[in-house]
């Protein structure tokens, strides 16, 4: 009974998200007050009934109802409870009603913290994002019922859930993805509303910034916990393989990132208007893309859910929907969008659009290496393959010339500045930077440049910040004073900046210092490794929950003296027979020791055992949380919740040269 509640009210959510389409576009349409009203309360009752479907899947997957198709093919009874939960998401069905269940979320956030927009702006940005649900839970409820009963009758125990997915990975990592992808569709229904009125000006950049930047926030800590699990669950002590799925949520984040910087430009200074427009409309439908690359077939990954091309096909006519839909739109009004602000070459806005124009050759160039190969295939072309030598040779450069702009950003002034300014302000900066660069490596087992020229854009990109935050508190009566008239907006700026000086300095740090051996050990044996003894005591015999494991205790020590007790497991899941690594990490902000089993080698306890000592490695995670929080703390600036006045592009322009 419980899962034809949920199919119930996932219809009766499938019927609201239409009304939501269609009534407050026809109200805005006749300017009609009362049809326009009614808007936010059907976002609240979407939400409702998707939110009441969820949740009879998700009690069908915790009372083991087996009679579900996708409980049966994805549970079983020896799973945790929280994994029973988590299951939910680990398949196709699943993880598209959680993806409905995440957009509905938006679309209730947007209606009950827009106060602020005029009644005309907000029926319109809900009404598109209504016309989103319409699309998911229509490819929801027709192609991929998660209600969808088996006949005649049910398995005793079920089938299981992936082994790989047996993880507390699984429970964080798909919301928070998907928080980031579905929030994309927040600044591209800004960006159709304000076509659809024909205004593009400064009002739409500032009211559909914080949704930018709270969605990309969430797209970075999604990115990087995958890239953690990979780190740890698959025993081969990498973060990243350019995995095509692994882009399909990249590059939605290096579109995102374009678009949070065209939007500062767009709200301050009236400029890059159409730009902006063009990219939410670009980021959103990379989001589509991932969608469809994932759940189409077209992929073979640990990462992708579906082999249905009736699926596909499905997402494919939603994507050409969207994307053409828009960009037709776009072409139509876009054109007559025009900036009467200026700007010379030496400012800030200049180096913002250098910024845009790299990340988005990044996101292009991520882009075709993906689909290069499928491309080829289809066209029955021959069966290529884009890996990490193609990536790394095309895109490493790209990034490496950005750190170099992002130190210049900050101390930079709108409108117009001078090289000579420049010089005075951040000679001493780049001084320090390149003494960092060359006398940092030194700290390593062997002198390194790429590792210098990491420490030089680091220390160059964090120290220009310092600089530009003393000039700002300088100027204030007092320290203190200085440092409480900076904007949530100015912080969210210096912390993520900082998170990618700290991430430039992790990535390469351990792509170049990492050592791995492969070899044989049994108990008894010892290996150094980076000036640390690694002992083989002994092999034990261990039970989970649901899985037998084979256990290789192993010390690590140094000098002497003991560092760390590693267990590193072998697994045998009972329920499917698979085998899986269970790898075992000693971490530490400037070193992880990892230590992963192969297989069992001819002689009596002797194993295949890997060992990694990853330098640094840690940072990169570190830095891309402290970019998210800029993200999450520039969404609380005050001036994103006041509604405004339109103003002539003059007067915006004349207010942020004054300001800068």
């Amino acid at each position: 009974m419980i899962p034809e509640v949920g199919h119930f009210a996932l219809i009766i959510g499938l019927c609201l998200a239409l009304l939501l389409t269609i009534l407050p576009a026809w109200g805005a349409y006749r300017r009609d007050a009362v049809m326009m009203g009614l808007a936010p309360g059907l976002a609240i009752g979407l939400l409702v009934f998707v939110t009441i479907s969820f949740t009879c899947l998700a009690v069908a997957f915790l009372q083991d109802d087996f009679s579900v198709k996708v409980v049966a093919s994805n549970s079983n009874s020896l799973l945790p409870d929280f994994y029973k939960f988590s299951a939910l998401w680990g398949n196709h069905e699943g993880s598209l009603l959680l993806w409905g269940l995440i957009l509905c979320l938006w679309i209730s956030a947007v209606a009950l913290f827009s106060g602020q927009l005029p009644l005309l702006v907000l029926a319109r940005v809900l009404s598109v994002m209504g016309g989103i649900a319409v699309g998911f839970l229509s490819f929801s409820l027709f192609t991929s019922n998660p209600f969808e009963r088996i006949l005649p009758g049910a398995p005793a125990d079920g089938s299981d859930l992936n082994p790989l997915l047996q993880d507390p990975g699984l429970i964080i990592h798909p919301p928070l993805l998907y928080m980031g992808y579905v929030g994309f569709s927040v600044a591209f229904a800004f960006a159709i509303a304000a076509l659809l009125g024909g205004r593009l000006d400064a009002s739409w950049a500032r009211w559909s910034r914080p949704w930018t930047n709270v969605a990309w926030a969430f797209l970075s800590l999604g990115i990087m916990l995958g890239s953690w699990w990979a780190y740890y669950e698959l025993g081969w002590g990498g973060w990243w393989f350019w995995d095509p799925v692994e882009n399909a949520s990249f590059m939605p984040w290096l579109a995102g990132t374009a678009l949070l910087h065209s939007l500062s430009v767009t709200e301050k200074r009236g400029l890059f208007k159409s730009w902006t427009v063009l990219l939410a409309i670009f980021a959103f439908s990379l989001s589509l893309l991932g969608t469809f690359m994932v759940r189409s077939g077209v992929l073979t990954s640990v990462h992708a859910f579906a082999t249905d091309p009736a699926r596909g096909m499905f997402i494919l006519v939603f994507l050409a929907i969207v994307v053409g839909g828009s960009l037709t739109l776009y072409a139509l009004r876009a054109p007559a969008v025009t900036s009467r602000v200026s700007f010379a070459w030496v400012s800030r806005e200049s180096l913002l659009l250098f910024n845009n124009v790299v990340f988005l050759v990044s996101t292009l160039t991520v882009l075709f290496g993906t689909l290069f190969p499928l491309i080829m295939d289809a066209l029955g072309l021959g069966k290529y393959s884009v890996g990490p030598p193609y990536f790394n040779a095309v895109f490493v450069p790209l990034m490496a010339i950005t750190a170099p702009v992002m130190g210049l950003g900050p101390i930079s002034r709108w409108k117009g500045d001078s090289v000579g300014r420049w010089q005075s302000e951040l000679a001493v900066p780049a001084v320090v930077a390149l003494l960092c660069g060359i006398t940092l490596p030194l700290l390593g087992r062997e002198y390194n440049l790429w590792v210098a020229l990491a420490a030089t854009l680091a220390a160059w990109l964090t120290l220009g910040l310092c600089r530009d935050l003393w000039n700002r508190v300088r100027a204030a009566a007092s320290p203190l004073r200085g440092l409480r008239r900076l904007t949530p907006s100015y912080w969210g700026m210096f912390i993520a900046h900082l998170g990618f000086a700290a991430c430039v300095i992790g990535i390469v740090a351990t792509s170049q210092y990492s050592i791995e051996h492969d070899l044989k050990m049994r108990p008894g044996d010892r290996e150094v490794l980076a000036g640390y003894e690694f002992t083989f005591v002994e092999l034990a015999n261990v039970r989970g929950p649901n899985f037998l494991a084979d256990e290789a205790r192993i010390t690590v020590s140094r000098n002497g003296e003991r560092v760390a007790a590693l267990a590193p497991q072998k697994r045998r899941y009972l329920a499917s027979g698979q085998v899986m690594t269970e790898a075992a990490i000693d971490p530490g902000l400037f070193r992880d020791l990892y230590v992963a089993m192969g297989e069992p080698i001819g002689e009596e306890g002797a194993w295949a055992i890997r060992l990694h000592y990853k330098p640094m490695v840690r940072w990169m995670w570190l830095g891309a949380i402290l970019m998210a929080i800029g993200g999450f703390t520039t969404a609380f600036d005050k001036r994103y919740r006041r509604q405004r006045t339109p103003v002539r592009a003059g007067a915006v322009a004349e207010a942020a040269t004054r300001a800068g």
